[in-house]
């Protein structure tokens, strides 16, 4: 699912409506977390929503209303309202009921998306009451619908859950009840026993390598006061299959993508600025199930320092800062007078949404995060993962020193997170050989072709694929239609000085049959005349199972025609014939 800004955004013209609902009294206060405190102390400003957007099939109005305030009496945090207190912000529930949609005019010659963001900046405030919003825009075609609310009360796995819930309750399907509140956890938090005395040291250690303030970017912003306009990148960093490779490299390394991530960060950072990455590193804290499906803003911020960029040492790092995260910064702080910010405060914040509890059709709804525009003194880097890739979304200020900085920061790191995914060197060893097994690329499709035909060895009389036919157009053709569907990777063996010696086409097939199951399917496998019989195939297909895997695949199939037999070569590997070929569970 794709990070985006609202002025990235994209929204098709239409009407534009939003639901008001009907403000009651105020209840009983509730506690304030510490992030909630240091966002709302900074007043009623633009700017300071966090939204997603999704396509929904035709929907009734009616319907759609009351989804929504089904949603809000199931999440407390959600009919909870800020107020300025003496001591700091103050927070109490609130009754929130039925209201009306409201038409809101889209001036002549202003986008929709200029509309939507001059709505939200108006109602979506720290101390908006309520501080959250329910739009659609109703077009010819499918409905687009935006939820927005303050940072205050969500985080991004926050508006999957409201998404997820607001798509049950049109189906009918969203269970009843409420959840858990986020002011319990707040009230939780509070009573965990303070920090010990070794993390309080590593956040001094960290923080006075920094100058006493939260760590900055390391290479000049130019000037930040007044902050600046915020510039917003918006990058895909790897698609499905390289996000795969990439994976598998990591794991060849003995660590999670994001150590591996946070090597080429780290590298990086050594290079340009000549000093560690040291960074903001926010972390969830649902440190347990029961917090899994509540709406509230989940996240602490931690800090990370990485100096040495092997992938081991980085994988120690962010296990320290998710340690240095979890315990109450009240608490942890104290010393600074709270979190002690300073203009170029550098943030990096990572979510894996294939691994969240909560998941949505998000390719379905064509959903997107949408994050609000306004001024940037500091920079702040997200990757998001889900089933399209790797993406990165970065905000730094607008400045020229900035843009140069920043941008060839981006620039080196989504270089070595590409170039990690397709290793020079014999970062995949098959048969004891120099073997890389990456991507085919066109110019590699008259070896591959080579290979399907049999030259340089007993070739298949009733094969089409001849190996004395020059004419490679339909070849090419069909691999540049292959090379544009991510469920499809035709995969290359190389041998150190580049000669293809193998190759294998790989295909996801997920669907409604086997009751949902994602399939990986096994076609053309062949190798060198002269790699043969030193395990390169046995390889190869391993290699292919561990890939299939990675993309959620729990069943592969090989062999395009039925089997009739036990296959001497695919029975090694626990391949069974059936109907379709031969089958095995990965």
């Amino acid at each position: 699912m794709r990070l985006t800004s609202v002025t990235h955004l994209r929204l098709p013209y239409g009407t534009l409506l939003g639901y008001d609902v009907t403000v009651g009294r105020r209840g009983d206060p509730v506690p304030v977390s510490f992030d909630q405190r240091r966002h709302v102390d900074r007043g009623d400003r633009p700017g300071s929503w966090m939204a997603i957007t999704c396509r929904l099939p035709a929907v009734d109005l009616d319907a759609l209303a009351e989804a929504w305030l089904a949603v809000l009496r199931r999440h407390g945090t959600l009919r909870t309202v800020f107020s300025p207190g003496p001591a700091g912000p103050r927070l109490h529930e609130v009754d929130l009921r039925p209201g009306r949609w409201v038409t809101h005019p889209i001036a002549p010659g202003q986008a929709v998306d200029d509309a939507v963001r001059r709505m939200l900046d108006e109602r979506c405030t720290p101390y908006a009451a309520p501080s959250h919003r329910l739009c659609v825009i109703l077009t010819a075609d499918r409905p687009t619908l935006v939820v927005a609310a303050d940072h205050a009360h969500v985080d991004m796995w926050s508006l999957l859950v409201i998404l997820r819930d607001l798509v049950q309750g049109l189906g009918g399907t969203l269970p009843a009840g409420t959840v858990r509140p986020f002011a319990e956890h707040t009230a939780a938090l509070a009573d965990l026993e303070p920090a010990p005395d070794q993390v309080r040291q590593r956040w001094a250690e960290i923080l006075a390598a920094g100058g006493d303030v939260m760590p900055r970017f390391p290479l000049p912003l130019g000037e930040l006061a007044p902050a600046p306009p915020e510039r917003v990148e918006v990058r895909d960093v790897l698609g499905v299959d390289d996000c795969a490779l990439f994976e598998r490299r990591a794991r060849a390394s003995g660590v999670s993508t994001l150590a591996l991530v946070t090597s080429v960060m780290t590298r990086t950072t050594r290079e340009l600025a000549h000093a560690p990455l040291r960074a903001v590193f926010p972390v969830h804290s649902r440190y347990d199930d029961r917090w899994h499906g509540s709406v509230g803003w989940f996240i602490t911020n931690a800090v990370i320092d990485a100096g040495d960029p092997d992938p081991r040492a980085c994988a120690d790092a962010v296990r320290e800062a998710v340690r240095l995260g979890s315990w109450p910064l009240d608490d942890v702080l104290a010393p600074w007078g709270g979190m002690p910010e300073a203009p170029g405060m550098f943030a990096i914040s990572w979510l894996d949404l294939r691994r969240l509890p909560v998941r949505i059709d998000h390719a379905g709804l064509e959903a997107q995060y949408v994050s609000s525009a306004g001024d940037a003194d500091g920079v702040m880097v997200w990757f998001i993962l889900d089933e399209a890739g790797l993406h990165l979304r970065c905000r730094y200020p607008d400045t020229d020193e900035a843009r140069e900085n920043v941008g060839a920061w981006l620039d080196r790191v989504v270089d070595g997170v590409r170039a990690s995914a397709h290793p020079a060197g014999a970062d995949v060893v098959l048969a004891g050989g120099r073997l890389v097994v990456d991507r085919a690329s066109r110019a590699d499709v008259a070896a591959v072709v080579a290979l399907l035909s049999g030259a340089g060895d007993a070739a298949d009389p009733d094969d089409p694929d001849d190996p004395d036919d020059p004419d490679l157009a339909p070849y090419e053709e069909a691999f540049d239609a292959l090379d544009r569907d991510p469920g499809r990777f035709l995969a290359v063996a190389r041998a150190g000085d580049g000669r293809v010696v193998a190759t294998v086409q790989l295909t996801i097939l997920p669907g409604p049959v086997l009751r949902g199951t994602t399939r990986l399917q096994v076609e053309g496998l062949r190798v060198a005349v002269g790699w043969r019989r030193r395990g390169v195939g046995s390889a190869l297909l391993e290699w292919a199972h561990e890939h299939g895997r990675a993309r959620g695949a729990v069943l592969a199939r090989a062999g395009d025609t039925a089997g009739d037999g036990p296959h001497p070569f695919l029975a090694r590997f626990g391949y069974q014939p059936d109907r379709a070929g031969y089958t095995r569970p990965l």
